[in-house]
């Protein structure tokens, strides 16, 4: 839909777009949501759009919160969260089922549910599994409500990186060596799978790098230097998700691209470069969050290594079917090959976030590249496209 059709009256001007921001969620990326809320709260013209912040709790209720940016901040390195923001611990907030509903209810225990109105587009700014994987997109699909970023098989495909490397590779673009391990393998032999990934070490050497395979910001990410550290490291990644990543390591440069989804197509920004952080074994949650370590905007690159990672950006953001916006990030190898490592379908957009950063270097700023992702929901329909 666009904000022409929005409805009106001869006596009253056309009311604003109504943008309902949802927050928070269930996974272990909670509070960086909150914090990516807060950023966009701030910066959405409120001359243009009526905004409703809908935060999403721990334990899955939907909760009514406050509209107050300025308390979802990072504060003595401790993240944020939708309980502390929320008008009532006990009060829920439904979205309609009934695609030619979207009016909001509000109920608490005791009370007649209260309407919030219509909502004409959802801003969802959750990360991780429950929000960023294609679960909160079906719902929304559902219900008939356009929403910022990618369809559900690419928000799928975007947060398992086994998938998404599986894609990547059935389109050209190059991934590193890793290897799978899959709830049932550890089920069934739990021996025959920690011998897989010995086995994997063994081709390709150490260090490894064991993940979670359906998570982000780096949460539950170990870097295994030897075989003494690879138990730890798998109960840690199996900790955040019973289906675990192992990649070789890559030496190379770090770099990531932005793109963003403008009404002639996808464009991929100025790229960045994430350094090595000194005090850290490799760029992970307090790097990238709490002691903020700074990217180099924009990467010091070649004209021609710039247009490659770009031109690859695309492809990726092409290849998974995204819509909206992506970060791609990828290794320049010492050969000077660019190797896709992930995609990200909801990257981080707190200040500190590289995604803002080099939309802004690419003369973007972020009220703007806010308003572009919520016109370009506004344009889609819902449904197959």
């Amino acid at each position: 839909m666009s904000t022409e059709n929005l409805s009106q009256s001869p006596e009253q001007p056309p009311r604003k777009p109504r943008v309902a921001v949802v927050f928070g969620g269930r996974s272990s990326e909670h509070g960086i949501s909150v914090v990516t809320a807060g950023a966009v709260l701030k910066a959405i013209d409120r001359t243009k759009y009526d905004v409703l912040p809908i935060g999403i709790t721990q334990d899955g209720r939907w909760a009514l919160t406050a509209d107050e940016p300025e308390r979802m901040a990072i504060t003595d390195r401790r993240t944020p969260n939708v309980e502390e923001l929320a008008d009532s611990r006990e009060g829920g907030v439904v979205l309609p089922i009934d695609p030619g509903n979207r009016e909001v209810v509000y109920s608490e225990p005791g009370s007649v549910p209260k309407a919030l109105g219509e909502v004409d587009v959802v801003f969802p700014v959750l990360h991780g599994p429950y929000g960023e994987d294609g679960t909160l997109q079906g719902l929304l699909e559902l219900s008939g409500v356009p929403y910022v970023g990618s369809g559900v098989l690419a928000s799928a495909v975007g947060q398992d990186k086994d998938y998404m490397k599986r894609v990547f590779t059935s389109f050209g673009l190059k991934v590193g060596p890793y290897v799978v391990i899959r709830p049932r393998e550890w089920e069934r032999d739990e021996s025959a799978a920690r011998k897989k990934i010995v086995d994997f070490a063994g081709e390709h050497g150490w260090p490894l790098f064991v993940k979670p395979a359906r998570a982000g910001s780096s949460i539950g990410i170990t870097k295994v230097d030897d075989l003494a550290g690879l138990d730890e490291a798998i109960a840690e990644a199996r900790r955040h998700d019973p289906k675990i990543l192992v990649e070789a390591a890559l030496r190379g440069r770090e770099i990531e691209c932005g793109v963003l989804e403008f009404e002639d197509g996808p464009r991929a920004s100025v790229p960045s470069e994430i350094p090595p952080a000194d005090t850290h074994a490799y760029y992970d949650f307090e790097a990238k969050y709490i002691d903020s370590t700074p990217g180099i905007v924009p990467a010091p690159l070649t004209d021609e290594q710039t247009a490659e990672v770009r031109r690859l950006a695309v492809e990726a953001f092409e290849a998974a079917s995204c819509e909206g916006l992506v970060r791609a990030d990828f290794f320049l190898t010492e050969d000077g090959e660019f190797v896709i490592n992930e995609i990200n379908t909801m990257p981080g957009m707190t200040p500190i976030s590289m995604y803002p950063q080099m939309w802004q270097a690419s003369g973007i700023s972020y009220p703007e590249l806010v308003d572009r992702l919520v016109q370009a929901a506004l344009r889609r329909s819902t449904g197959l496209r």
